[in-house]
């Protein structure tokens, strides 16, 4: 017997996010009723994540289907939920979610003016578009937004899915999927360039070298936060920042290299957060600056250093 409340599902995208969570919401006993796949990529996919499940028209789809799942990209969104609408492919009372992080229910007021119900629903989580990711969910948190009288419909998909729904305001939208881009995309460029950098000195698996040490980071890092950080820059280690920052103008060839600009940027930002800890004196942030953009050690005279130099840490 059917469990109450399910719902028939269409999948609009069904690349990585979107096959996924039409498997997740079939294992919650909902009906797939369709999908719709263009590339070869995308129909290999909802045929293993989702098989004997059809792939239809988008129109069909939309025709069929109690909730409708928009998993396609942030910037295809609203032209594809105002064509739907001057085709009247909406209907009223149906729920229609999208997967954006960066939009909210807002983009969704064709579908809210059709008399439909507008759910933003997130994963806070890097997709490989295999079953894998299944797992995974259910450490995985989403970024919710929707009318507080339907917000629990959206937070009620999320916890079948197995994940944790966080609910986000309309007006923070951007802003959190700045804060989970700028974590989880450039820590896939920072890990890229050190590996480049060692694989360039003759280490043949970087991998092994940085994933313990990384691990290790992310781990203390979300433990303790800013009382994690160690290193050259939060000692107040000038000679040492300007020495990296040598090395790096020398690789790039110049200034302007990808590795150089990422260092110089993330170091600043680093120096700029220990001061505020009060790690570092105004003149050690003045100096580790000058550093940086000089790619020299600037004259301290007699002035020492750093009061809070130590020889540990990496």
């Amino acid at each position: 017997m059917a469990r109450p409340g399910r719902l028939g599902v269409g999948i609009i995208g069904a690349g990585k996010v979107g096959a996924v969570l039409g498997a997740a919401l079939r294992a919650a006993e909902h009906t797939v009723v369709g999908v719709s796949a263009v590339s070869e990529a995308s129909r290999e996919r909802a045929e293993s994540l989702l098989p004997g499940v059809p792939i239809l028209e988008i129109q069909d789809i939309v025709e069929r289907c109690e909730l409708v799942l928009l998993a396609v990209p942030d910037d295809a969104l609203g032209e594809l939920v105002g064509g739907l609408a001057k085709l009247g492919a909406w209907q009223p009372g149906q729920l229609v979610a999208h997967t954006s992080g960066r939009f909210g229910v807002g983009i969704l007021q064709p579908v809210r003016a059709a008399g439909a119900i507008p759910l933003a629903m997130h994963p806070a989580m890097t997709f490989t578009g295999m079953s894998l990711d299944l797992t995974r969910l259910m450490d995985c948190t989403f970024g919710v937004t929707a009318d507080a009288a339907m917000l629990p419909i959206a937070q009620a998909l999320v916890v079948e899915m197995g994940a944790e729904p966080v609910v986000v305001a309309e007006a923070d939208r951007t802003l959190y999927h700045a804060a989970l881009a700028h974590s989880s995309n450039h820590m896939v460029t920072l890990v890229a360039q050190a590996s480049q950098l060692l694989r360039e000195i003759g280490v043949e698996a970087p991998e092994s070298m940085l994933g313990p040490l990384l691990r290790a980071t992310l781990e203390n890092a979300l433990a303790s936060g800013e009382s994690a950080l160690t290193g050259p820059v939060a000692r107040g280690d000038v000679g040492t920042v300007s020495a990296h920052a040598q090395a790096l103008v020398e690789y790039d060839g110049g200034a302007g290299g990808d590795v150089l600009a990422a260092y110089q940027a993330m170091a600043k930002a680093t120096a700029r957060r220990a001061e505020n800890r009060g790690l570092l004196r105004p003149e050690q942030l003045h100096e580790i600056n000058e550093a940086l953009d000089n790619g020299t050690e600037p004259d301290k005279g007699s002035e020492p250093r750093s009061g809070h130099s130590s020889p540990e840490g990496n």
